[in-house]
């Protein structure tokens, strides 16, 4: 994929903190308009392997609103792959023009289909993933979200040299997994990674372990906000008043719970003085376009 990971500045935060405490942003946001942050980081090696084993189709799962699913369209539209995307909610069929994700997702070439919630649920099972071959010939596929061996890899990129020697402590918000294991993977010993599950539940610290041995991390289990794509009164506002004090977009789904938990957590004195802490920008800024949040974003 032809795209600089220079364009993934770190950006300090220029705000108050106690303790002498300094938090950068890693832009990551800034890779790519459609194809950002995370995404961007996951895809990398799946297109390549799609691209060797001469596949012209990519097939994946995702919900109404989904970053991957925007993600795999556009890239399927830039890198030249035919691109279809399994929609869970059969009930959106005839709601595509009101959602800004699906809506883009087709102009750029994606086929949307849409099934049953219990049919999404067997969306890993070998009979299930037989039948959409039968019904839509060879495709490479990508998991939902995107998390797999070669996500893991390509995630594994995202720090730098420079950021192992000068972080003591990496963020990030959490989903499928995929990004965290890729940053602890690279992290050093001597380095914190802290997670920010975006939903609710205790199944991610397993999903995490299948994809590293080390011990380095840890889970803040408490700012998801109620749930995945949920969202709090506090939440909305403090992604506005981020916006207003930074510059920098975020949204409330992902990005915005992390940092909403890790400001807490700095005025809570979670963190030692001095300490130098990086953030992670996973994107996802499409996100924003929805009616849900738009009201005050």
């Amino acid at each position: 994929m032809l795209i600089d990971a220079a364009n993934s500045p770190n950006q300090r935060l220029m705000l108050e903190f106690p303790n002498n405490i300094s938090v950068f942003i890693k832009r990551e946001d800034l890779l790519h308009p459609q194809i950002s942050g995370n995404k961007f980081r996951k895809l990398k090696y799946n297109l390549h392997a799609a691209r060797q084993m001469d596949y012209n189709t990519l097939l994946t799962f995702g919900g109404a609103y989904s970053n991957h699913i925007a993600a795999v369209a556009a890239a399927g539209d830039e890198f030249g792959f035919n691109t279809i995307g399994i929609i869970r909610g059969e009930e959106l069929v005839d709601k595509i023009n009101d959602n800004p994700t699906l809506k883009l997702a087709q102009q750029q070439g994606m086929q949307l289909v849409f099934i049953s919630r219990a049919d999404y649920r067997s969306k890993s099972q070998a009979d299930f993933i037989q039948k959409l071959n039968n019904q839509f010939g060879e495709f490479y596929l990508i998991p939902e979200g995107g998390t797999n061996a070669l996500a893991v890899e390509g995630c594994r990129e995202i720090l730098t040299a420079q950021d192992k020697q000068q972080f003591d402590y990496v963020c990030c918000a959490v989903g499928t997994g995929g990004t965290i294991a890729g940053i602890i993977e690279s992290s050093t010993d001597q380095q914190t990674i802290l997670g920010f599950p975006a939903l609710k539940g205790d199944f991610l610290q397993a999903q995490i372990q299948q994809w590293t041995n080390k011990t380095n991390w840890q889970l803040i289990p408490d700012y998801h906000g109620g749930g995945y794509a949920r969202t709090t009164p506090a939440l909305l506002q403090f992604v506005q008043d981020f916006k207003a004090q930074t510059g920098i977009e975020i949204e409330p789904i992902y990005t915005g719970k992390m940092l909403f938990g890790l400001f807490d957590l700095i005025h809570k004195h979670y963190f030692p003085a001095n300490s130098q802490i990086l953030v992670i920008h996973t994107g996802g800024l499409q996100g924003n376009l929805s009616s849900r949040f738009n009201s005050v974003i």
